[in-house]
């Protein structure tokens, strides 16, 4: 069974509200029905262990940030993308899946804003700029050049709260947890131009497993 989240604690406690009035009201069928309802909180806070299928992962390797479906992969997005030139994953999120959110590649996170907004559905475009969200900036020296990553954490219509775990100055490694989002919602991740996209629209990804990303082939040995 995989580990439960610590986030989970006050959202199941509250959860459990409903059950426990049915159980003073003595009505022990309704208790057993609304008691299902902590178990699925509880089950959206979970936390499988993750594996990606190369292990060191490659130095030039973008992993997904987390579990859901692309819903677009191509050059950035016109008030979507952060200023410069970026290729863009946008990453939508059910309630339905994992919710924990990593690392996408290993590296030095050297910003970490956190903006407040509205709460609008996480698939509709003006979602990932007005919506609230974390914006976190990764870099790492290559061959002596600098690699730079940008994440973002959205909240949905569902979600109403993100949870970022990382400061600026953490040395981070790919597929590390960063953070979740509660209940719904999306995360981008931006890549430079010279990165090949690995996704398609509509494919399924998984967190810390799935290469959405690559580097051209740089002389740098192997490692996360």
């Amino acid at each position: 069974m995989p580990r439960i989240d610590r986030e989970a604690g006050p959202a199941t406690a509250v959860a459990a509200v409903p059950a426990a009035l049915a159980l003073l009201a003595r009505r022990p069928g309704a208790a057993l029905v609304l008691g299902a309802l902590p178990l699925a909180v509880a089950a959206f806070f979970r936390d499988p262990d993750r594996t990606p299928d190369h292990t060191p992962v490659p130095v030039d390797d973008v992993l997904s940030p987390a579990d859901g479906k692309v819903m677009y992969a191509g050059d950035g997005q016109d008030g979507v993308a952060p200023e410069g030139d970026w290729q863009q994953v946008s990453i939508f999120l059910s309630a339905f899946d994992v919710h924990m959110n990593r690392s996408p590649y290993g590296g030095r996170v050297t910003e970490v804003v956190q903006k407040p907004g509205r709460w609008f559905a996480a698939y509709r475009h003006e979602s990932a700029h007005l919506n609230e969200r974390s914006e976190i900036t990764l870099e790492r020296e290559v061959d002596g050049a600098t690699r730079r990553v940008h994440v973002r954490q959205i909240v949905g219509l569902m979600a109403r709260r993100v949870v970022t775990r990382v400061a600026p100055g953490d040395e981070l490694s790919t597929g590390q947890r960063i953070g979740l989002m509660k209940f719904g919602s999306r995360m981008d991740v931006f890549v430079p131009p010279e990165c090949e996209l690995l996704v398609t629209v509509g494919q399924r990804v998984v967190a810390g497993e799935t290469v959405i990303a690559r580097w051209p082939a740089s002389a740098a040995a192997a490692t996360t």
